[in-house]
């Protein structure tokens, strides 16, 4: 019983530990020059040291500038229901270095010693742009003051057009909606012991993979049922079926009803890329992966049981005493 405490006393610390996820960069495709999307709101300062952090941070120099601003926000962001304005501040910005290889890695970088995205996650980014159509990539987003980080997911989209290669509008739409979803979802779960946003994103990165497969990449729809099969699965295989209520349950099986329909299921890439996700998330944490699998044994299933049949038999006994009394 005490080692099977502190075994889940472990995965909940190292849970809380990792977060913020950073994945390893690979080497650049030399066909792209390096895009740093600033937000229009920065201070001439601001904007210098956003910069030279996001430059330090992907170990380049003379990069491409591009400015993200509240038409930015507005072009990418509000089809799928945010309420941005041309007028809107932006602050948080990215630096985009085109891979050949090697998946989407996205870092989260301090400024000034301080993480100030609030809101999305490494992980969020990583399967938001997975499902926009974005594939091989090293992202690293900076913010010189606290925001959710919307500016630099815009700013990523942004990149990507400026370089001849315009993503999915619907897709980015279903990005959005993950991002919204799945930050809503991590926010509401954050105090639960046993759930990190890594198990959720890494189960999201495993159910657009099994999607991808059982669809034959996108060329058949699959129902919401067998789109609902898919998500228990991988929140079994996450650890999560205990902590997931019904409701988040739904808005997860709505959100990837969505994402079918976008068409991501039919890049070329979409199910490699998606495996590459999920296996740079459990490589970021092995061992928060590692303590799960341990859990999820049939000895500590059994060793459960028989905890909760003592249970049953204490009352059943407590009650024959009670009835004996007046018998």
């Amino acid at each position: 019983m005490k080692k099977w405490l502190l075994a889940l006393a472990a995965a909940a610390a190292l849970a809380v530990g990792v977060s913020v996820s950073q994945s390893t960069p690979v080497r650049a495709d030399e066909t792209w020059t390096p895009v740093a999307t600033l937000g229009v709101s920065l201070t001439p300062d601001q904007k210098s040291g956003t910069l030279s952090t996001l430059e330090n941070a992907a170990n380049v120099t003379n990069v491409s500038q591009l400015t993200v601003n509240g038409s930015t926000l507005v072009k990418y962001l509000n089809p799928a229901g945010s309420s941005f304005t041309a007028s809107s501040g932006v602050w948080s910005s990215a630096l985009v270095q085109k891979t050949s290889s090697g998946g989407i890695n996205v870092q989260i970088v301090n400024y000034n010693g301080v993480n100030n995205i609030t809101t999305i996650t490494a992980d969020q980014y990583r399967n938001a742009a997975l499902t926009a159509g974005v594939t091989n990539a090293n992202i690293f987003i900076t913010s010189a003051v606290r925001i959710d980080g919307s500016g630099a997911l815009a700013g990523v989209y942004a990149a990507f057009a400026q370089n001849g290669e315009t993503l999915n509008s619907a897709q980015i739409a279903a990005a959005q909606d993950e991002v919204n979803t799945l930050s809503g979802i991590t926010q509401a779960n954050k105090d639960q012991s046993g759930y990190s946003d890594k198990q959720l994103n890494n189960a999201v990165a495993g159910m657009k993979s099994q999607m991808a497969s059982q669809s034959n990449n996108g060329s058949q729809t699959l129902s919401q049922n067998q789109i609902g099969n898919i998500v228990d699965s991988q929140l079994k295989q996450n650890n999560l079926t205990q902590i997931i209520n019904n409701n988040q349950r739904t808005q997860i099986i709505n959100l990837l009803v969505k994402i079918q329909d976008s068409g991501a299921l039919k890049g070329n890439d979409f199910k490699t890329q998606a495996n590459q996700l999920a296996s740079s998330i459990q490589n970021s944490a092995k061992g928060l992966f590692s303590k799960l699998k341990s859990l999820d044994t049939p000895e500590n299933r059994n060793f459960l049981q028989q905890i909760w049949d003592s249970i049953v038999n204490f009352f059943q006994t407590l009650g024959d005493w009670i009835q004996s009394l007046f018998s």
